[in-house]
This record gives C-alpha cells, structure tokens and sequence, in this order.
C-alpha cells in the first residue's frame, strides 16, 4: 500500500510540473472560480435578508409617528418601524403587528417577547412560554390593512432581487471563463505532454521496441493522454470548483451560525475517507482496464498489418478468439469499476445529505417552528439552501472518482514510459567520414548468450563487404553494431580510427543509409519517399537520385509518375517499385556507409537487372556492406565474410573462397544446382549444411 502511495504521490507531482506550464491560465481561471462560487453563494444571503428583514420583518416594533415617510398608515395614525427612524426624529407610542396562524394582528402596545405559542380569541391574543402565558388586546387586519405595511418593504425586496440578478450574471460569466480558461490550458498541457512522449519515443533505443507492440506504444500516446486530459479538464474542473464551493459553504455555514456549521463538520472526514477507500479499489481495477485497452490495440494493429497472412492460413477464427478473451476481461473489469460506482457514489452522497439535513432540521427547525427557536426562520432557510449547496460539489466530485483514477493510472503508464532509459540527442553535425570501418575482437550478446564471438574484420573506403550465412549466424548483429542500435560488450568497432562510442549516434548515422529487403515507405509522393521531408534534399536532387537508379524505366506508367501518391507502405507499388525507390532515397542522402540488407532477395528476373545496375551506382565511392542470400550478387565483393554460429569461419574474394571449396563453395555450389561435384562432396556439403538448416533462402 505504501509503494503504491509513494507511485501516486510521484505521479501527481509530475502531473503538477506538467500543469506549471499554463500556471497563468490556470490561476486565472481558479480566481473566476472563485468569484463564481462567492456570487452563487450570494443567492441564500439573500433570501436571509429578504425573510428577516422584509418578509418576517414586519413583526418587528412599529412607532407612532407624525411623518408619512416611510411610514404606513392605520386608522388614521403612522406608524414606522424603529429602525427606520431617522436621527432626531420622535418616537412615539409602540405597537406590534403579529402572525397568528394564517392571519395578521395589531397590538396596540408592547410585547415583551414574541417567541412562543400564538392563538387568538375575542380580540384577545395570548402568547404561551411554557407554563406561563400573557394576553393582549389585539385587531384583526384586513389584506388592504396588511398591504400598507408590506409596501414599505418592497423597495427592499426589489433592491435584493436586483442584486440577486447581479450575483447571478457575475456567476454565469464567472462560469464561461472558468471553463474556457481551464479547458485551454489543459489542452494545452496535453500538447506538452504528447509532444514530450512522442519526443521520448524517438529516444528510446531499436531493442526496446522489439519487446513492446507497435499498438502499445500507440496506446500510450493516444489513449493515456487522452485519459489525462480528461484529468485536467473533467476531474481538476470539478475537484477544485468543489473544493473551493465546499469552502465557501462552510464559510457561509459559520457566517450564518456557528452551531449549525460546528453540527455539519462531519461531512469532510466522511468524504476524505471515502476517496481513499474508493481508490484502493479503483485503481486495482483501472491498472488492468488501461492494460487491456493497450492489448487490444496491439491485436487489432497486428492483425490489420498481417490481415492477407490471417486470411491465407485461415486464422479467422483464432484471432477472433483471442481478440474476445482480451475484450471479455476487459468488460469484466468493467462490470467491476461499474458496480463500484453504482453501489457506492451515488448512495453514499444521498445517506450524508439525508443525514445532515434531518440532523438540522430535528435540531434546529423543530424549536423554530415551535416559536422558540435557537435560529430564525430566514438563517434555517439560508442553512438549508447552503448545505444543499454543499452537496453539489460533492456529487460532481464523486461522479469524476473514476475518471480520477482512471486518468492517474494512464498517467502512471505515461510517465513510465517517459522514464525509460533512451538515447542522448545531440545537435549539430560532423564532417562527413571517408568510411574506414575495422571491427576489432568484437563479442555482443542480447541476452546472455554471444551472438558473435571475436569479429574482426576491415573494411576500407570504397570497398565492398558481403556478409553470407545461414539465419542466426550473425549478420544484422554485425550491421545493428554498426549503427549502433546496441553496443558491443567486448571489442572495438572504429570508423576512420575513432571509436564510434566516442561519436553521437545521430552524427554517426547521419552518414550511413540503408536498403531493406522489404523498404519502408511513407505516406506522401515518391517523391516525398526519397527526401523524406529533409530540407537539404531539393526536389531536382531527390528526381535525380531516382532517375540515376534507373526508377525512371519502371515509374514511367504511373498516371503521376513521381508525384503518384503512395499508401500503406507502398501497397499499391510492385516489390521492385518500392526497392528503386528505397535506392534512390539512399543516394539522395549520399552516405559514407551504406548498407544493403537482402536487397535483391524479392525482385523477379527481369527487375533484377536494372536493381544490379542502381546497385553499381550506389556503391560508387562509399563503404558498403551487403547481406545477401544469393551468393551470384555478391561475386563482384572486395571481401566476403562467412558467418556461422558467430563466427566467421572464412574471408576473402569470391574467387579466393571458391578455391578453397569450405563452406562457401558448398553454399554457392548448392545455390547453382552443379552437378560437377561428385558424390562424396555433396554427401559432405549435406551433412554441414544439415546442422545449419535453410542455410540459403
């Protein structure tokens, strides 16, 4: 319980940096909150002063008076009430107009107290204080007599009501501004956020993607900060308007009578207590929904990238099935969170707001309605419209604890995944190399067990490597080392003598390029493909790169030829389209090092020939290194290295290793299909290529 304590403490904190960065925004908009809640909280003020000053007010004492100001008039004499009277001005004889029931009485003469039990009859009224009662001759008043009085509390009345307007229109602004300014900094808030993720992502090294699902990551950036957003605009908004409401309720609770605000003190704890016990399970249940959401995105994205292999194999039905148990344990989860809000939120506010109001009301209202009260009329009125207020906040609280922790735990998978440990980015640029490359007693392992095993080789300015090999041999260690996706843990890899750890990753491979088997293509043009949007890379040198790698031959039918739009990685173009493409965005970017993984592997017979052609120019004046499965591609290489097992077990020129008929002969002779070799020979190259099975593909 502790650790998760500490991880929620360290997550609010860092949601509280994030939110630092629109601090104007949102200070501007808690000061409108609070001047809406003090102009709402105005409304029951009001109605106190209206019932006890003007509507109840008229029970107070009245004098006999010769000026009409103010005053109203029965049977002939004026009369205004105490307070009314101006400085100077002559009291006279003091009367009392009282409420018996439904009617209203003139008693011409004092009353010593007017709290108690009233009744009336035969012109007598007597009002009852326990054991002991007192009688007062008294009149009836007609609605025409009772009229003259109530007129001189309208002006009052009107003047309230319009300051009751007041505080209601400087409330609705208050309200607009609140949520305009809190939404737009919140928004703005998540920009940061999302661009500070996605800026993590391009930190993060090659391998961590290799154990994380593209729909993951996905998730992450846009589900979890849509969650967090949420957060700021939902959950801040009607945490903190509740806070700051639920403040001046209390104040306005005080202010009306400290009895009734000590009585109502409760509530706090209960509702601290509550959040807390709420989240212990909340978030039990949220860490596994957010989970699930982010599988279930992985599934969908992986089997949208591999619908035609799904459809081939007919593995409908089990991606169907594994799809419905992620969604099945995520609507568990579900049900779950729903049966928590359902059975706890709602009847939780219900039972405080009951309990409060009987306990005031049973308190309090029973001995005013019985006319000896602690509290008048109008303050148990103000009482009972302020604590219905109170509940307010609390329901809109309650109702966004499940936000609230749903949007704490994307927020936790957030931050989780800003922490990951990434790559430096350096700016600036080196001086482009010449491409001396030298491995010196390299070892490199992903785990625990060496994939190579005391690589050494040079590779001089100009020349080309081959790298040949059954799979698993070692061959994109070998280039991953190069571009340094993962670092050797024994030996040296140099280029022109330096270190490559000594160089920034970006520096180094802003000089390299490389062609895949199966090219990456982008949305956009051909084009667009080749400069990938580098502003060094003019339109005229990305057209020229193309024609140069003799694009030109085979993109000519396209309606736009290279402004043809390009579409889910290139689907629309044949295998040998997208491979001229992917050459001709290597020699736009002229790289010291290129490297050419299995690049001819899937272009037919007739392509091949214009792919060999763009490969010459390619390689002109650059180190390249070629892995290659077809041997005959790679009979031109300055030097040929032959892996197995992590180590390479020959090197030299194609014609040098066919000399002495190792393990390269073989593959090549296995590769052309000759028959010159007798039976002994192929009864060895099967029994070596036995161990290392689909030695050539």
């Amino acid at each position: 319980m502790s650790t998760m304590s500490t991880k929620s403490t360290k997550v609010n904190r860092r949601l509280f940096q994030y939110a630092l960065t629109a601090k104007k925004t949102f200070i501007s908009a808690l000061i409108l909150l609070a001047i809406g809640v003090g102009a709402n909280l105005a409304g029951p003020f009001i109605a106190k002063t209206m019932i006890d000053d003007h509507l109840l007010g008229i029970e107070k004492p009245y004098y006999e008076t010769t000026s009409t100001h103010n005053a109203a008039q029965y049977e002939g004499k004026w009369y205004k009430r105490g307070e009314r009277f101006e400085a100077g001005e002559t009291k006279g004889h003091e009367v009392r107009i009282l409420e018996v029931g439904r009617q209203f009485v003139f008693v011409n003469e004092p009353v010593t107290s007017t709290e108690g039990e009233k009744s009336l009859s035969d012109g007598k009224l007597t009002i009852s204080y326990g054991e002991t009662s007192k009688t007062y001759a008294a009149e009836r008043l007609s609605a025409k007599e009772l009229l003259a009085f109530y007129k001189l509390e309208m002006p009052g009345i009107i003047k309230l009501i319009g300051w009751y307007f007041l505080f209601l229109f400087i409330s609705i602004v208050a309200e607009f501004g609140k949520t305009y300014w809190l939404q737009s900094s919140a928004n703005k808030v998540i920009q940061k956020l999302r661009m500070d993720l996605y800026a993590q992502i391009q930190r993060l090294p090659v391998h961590f993607f290799d154990n994380l699902p593209a729909g993951k990551v996905v998730s992450r950036v846009t589900n979890d900060t849509e969650a967090v957003k949420d957060l700021f605009v939902v959950v801040l908004s009607n945490f903190f308007s509740g806070f700051i409401n639920m403040i001046g309720v209390y104040v306005a609770l005080f202010l009306l009578d400290v009895r009734l605000g000590l009585v109502c003190l409760f509530i706090v704890p209960v509702i601290i207590g509550w959040i807390a016990l709420y989240r212990k399970f909340a978030t039990k249940y949220n860490t596994v929904i957010r989970s699930r959401l982010s599988e279930i995105n992985a599934i969908i994205n992986e089997s949208i990238q591999g619908m035609s292999i799904i459809r081939v194999f007919r593995r409908q039905k089990q991606t169907s099935d594994e799809f419905e148990a992620l969604n099945k344990d995520y609507m568990t989860y579900q049900n779950k969170m729903l049966n928590l809000n359902a059975l706890t939120s709602h009847n939780l506010v219900n039972v405080l707001r009951n309990f409060s109001f009987t306990v005031v009301l049973w308190f309090f209202g029973s001995a005013a309605l019985n006319g000896v009260g602690i509290v008048s009329m109008g303050v148990l009125y103000a009482f009972v419209d302020v604590l219905n207020r109170l509940f307010h906040p609390i329901i809109g609280m309650v109702n966004q604890l499940a936000t609230m922790d749903s949007s704490l735990v994307s927020a936790g998978r957030v931050f989780q995944l800003m922490d990951e440990p990434g790559e430096d980015v350096t700016e600036g640029s080196m001086p482009r190399y010449k491409g001396n490359v030298t491995f010196k007693d390299v070892s490199f392992a992903y785990k625990k067990d060496y994939v190579l095993n005391n690589i050494s080789f040079e590779a001089k300015q100009g020349q080309t490597v081959a790298l040949v090999g059954h799979t698993g041999s070692g061959k994109s260690s070998i280039i991953n080392l190069l571009f340094r996706f993962y670092d050797p843990q024994k030996g040296t890899i140099t280029i022109d003598g330096q270190d490559v750890k000594e160089i920034p990753k970006q520096w180094l491979r802003q000089h390299m390029g490389i062609v895949l088997q199966d090219p990456y293509l982008f949305t956009g043009t051909i084009a667009s493909n080749v400069s990938l949007g580098d502003e060094r890379i003019s339109r005229e040198t990305a057209l020229k790169a193309l024609r140069d790698v003799g694009a030109e031959r085979i993109l000519a039918h396209l309606p736009q030829g290279f402004d043809e739009p390009v579409v889910e990685k290139g689907s629309t173009l044949s295998a040998g389209q997208r491979q001229l493409i992917s050459f001709a965005r290597a020699l736009a970017f002229d790289p010291a090092i290129l490297i050419l993984d299995e690049a001819t592997s899937n272009i037919d017979t007739e392509t091949e020939a214009i792919i060999q052609s763009a490969l010459e120019v390619l390689k002109k004046g650059r180190t390249t290194f070629i892995i290659a499965h077809r041997l005959s591609t790679i009979r031109s290489a300055d030097q040929i290295l032959v892996l197995h097992r992590g180590h390479i077990v020959e090197q030299g020129t194609h014609d040098e290793l066919m000399e002495l008929k190792g393990r390269y002969y073989q593959m090549y002779q296995l590769q052309q299909g000759s028959t010159e070799s007798n039976t002994s020979s192929e009864q060895v190259a099967v029994s070596q290529l036995n161990t290392v099975p689909n030695a050539v593909v």
